[in-house]
């Protein structure tokens, strides 16, 4: 049995559907996960968001997404208790006008009502639900799977929801020694240097794992399988790319081959 992890996909559905159709799943056997982010920055929210929630519903024991900060966002600003994912920054503009229809504008109180009233009326309600329902961790018996990162010490049971939407710590980046981590949430180019393994730009230091390579034209949307360390990745141009990692696996993960009969 492996265990299939994807990264940070932010609307880049064409890249998903080619990753999904590289990766060798077996549905009935390996277990399929998505760190969160699927909406906001990329051409088509919708699209990843419709395909994600069929995985899931149509597998539910075998294909798992977490939630992540950016589908925290939007529950908030439709909920009302924050704001700051109609902000530039956030690339949420983007998927507000491809649930809508209609240019975000919020300079006022009375257009961020409007606004409110708008994406809440427009997103399917499936979708919303399943917003809703999203963990914000997985484990099994390879790793524990989190959008952002741990508390230090903790397991992510017992780590705060903010820090696994939202946590950027170099002391987890770099020493982090637990049962492997897997993340998304910070690209990995602004990972410590010395984490970063080769061309294909993911991260693995102690025990910390990161697949989030990025958002840009040029980066790949990335997904690794546990526990043989097989990177597959699509580009936006339609290129993809697969990488079998034996260098620089920390002890702790070669235990974990080892434990799976995999030998490096």
């Amino acid at each position: 049995m492996k265990t299939f992890v994807i990264g940070d996909i932010h609307g880049r559905c064409a890249q998903l559907t080619s990753l999904l159709d590289m990766l060798p799943r077996d549905p009935s056997a390996d277990t399929l996960i998505f760190l969160g982010d699927l909406i906001d920055r990329g051409f088509d929210a919708p699209g990843c968001v419709e395909q994600v929630f069929n995985l899931c519903r149509g597998n539910p024991e075998r294909v798992i997404c977490l939630r992540g900060n950016h589908e925290q966002m939007m529950l908030d600003f439709i909920d009302g208790s924050g704001d700051i994912w109609v902000t530039p920054v956030t690339g949420g503009e983007r998927t507000f006008e491809q649930y809508t229809g209609r240019l975000l504008s919020a300079r006022t109180e009375a257009e961020l009502d409007e606004a409110r009233r708008l994406i809440s009326s427009s997103v399917p309600a499936e979708h919303l639900a399943f917003f809703r329902r999203l963990p914000f961790y997985h484990e099994d018996e390879y790793a524990f799977y989190v959008h952002a990162g741990l508390d230090q010490g903790k397991h992510p049971r017992d780590s705060r929801p903010q820090s696994l939407l939202w946590l950027r710590d170099m002391e987890f980046y770099k020493n982090y020694r637990g049962k492997p981590c897997v993340f998304g949430h910070t690209p990995t180019a602004f990972l410590p240097l010395r984490g970063r393994l080769g061309r294909h730009g993911i991260y693995i230091s102690n025990s910390a794992i990161g697949i989030d390579s990025g958002y840009n034209h040029q980066s790949p949307l990335s997904g690794l399988s546990l526990p043989d360390f097989t990177l597959y990745q699509t580009f936006a141009d339609g290129r993809e790319e697969t990488h079998h990692i034996t260098s620089f696996i920390p002890e702790a993960l070669k235990a974990m081959q080892k434990r799976a009969g995999i030998v490096v």
